[in-house]
């Protein structure tokens, strides 16, 4: 009888010891994404697109690259799943005939609410494969209009009202993302140790994607540049 106590009781003091086990490091990826045009890419002087130039494209709308903004940057795919979490919600306002912001990357199964804060009426739909939605005519002061984003992909959303009113919100399979800041820096953390790929996102320029290893401590860099002709 003692024999069997014993040996209960160490294996209830085993599982408690693994129960307690520190979980795993976790790295930060740290970088900085641009546009940069054919033209310059090339060595030409900035401003210089002489693409543009040509005949064919003279009613094609003129991209400034030094403006682009809202780059995301995201982990493409992982093989452990992410960390248990209640449902997270976002915001998107529409205010002065505007979508803020005018990206949006989320992870599977955010609730995005729709706030409508001016004083005209907007009606926000998509017909994106990823999630249709029609959320009808309100207002500033009419009840909370939310849609859950259930599938990975690209949500191009619109006002049918104001046709120059539109966003995308970016549904992503994972919680290791963040979107670049106004001088194109993006930080992601707690991301666990291994080798990932890593992509660069813009909703007018091809994406870029890079191997990349995190380490279990500290942080590792990665920049990108996009624009045609920029991929490898």
């Amino acid at each position: 009888m003692a024999f069997r106590f014993r040996r209960t009781a160490l294996i209830l003091g085993a599982a408690a010891a693994l129960a307690f086990v520190p979980a795993a490091g976790a790295g930060t990826i740290v970088g900085k994404v641009e546009a940069r045009s054919p033209e310059r890419a090339g060595g030409a002087a900035a401003g210089n697109d002489a693409s543009y130039g040509n005949r064919r494209y003279k009613f094609l709308e003129r991209i400034d690259y030094d403006a682009l903004r809202d780059f995301v940057v995201s982990i493409d795919r992982v093989s452990q799943p992410a960390p248990a979490s209640s449902p997270p919600r976002a915001v998107v306002s529409q205010r002065d005939g505007v979508f803020i912001p005018h990206v949006l990357p989320v992870v599977v199964g955010t609730e995005v609410e729709w706030a409508n804060l001016d004083d005209i009426f907007h009606n926000v739909f998509s017909i994106s494969d990823a999630c249709g939605f029609d959320l009808g005519l309100y207002k500033r002061g009419d009840g909370a209009k939310t849609v859950r984003f259930e599938v990975p992909g690209r949500v191009d959303v619109f006002c049918s009202i104001h046709t120059k009113m539109s966003c995308v919100v970016l549904v992503l399979p994972n919680p290791w993302f963040a979107r670049s800041d106004d001088r194109g820096r993006y930080v992601i953390k707690d991301v666990p140790p291994g080798t990932y790929r890593l992509k660069a996102w813009h909703e007018r320029l091809p994406a870029q994607v890079k191997e990349v290893v995190v380490p279990e401590v500290g942080e590792v860099r990665v920049d990108f540049t996009l624009g045609l002709g920029q991929q490898p």
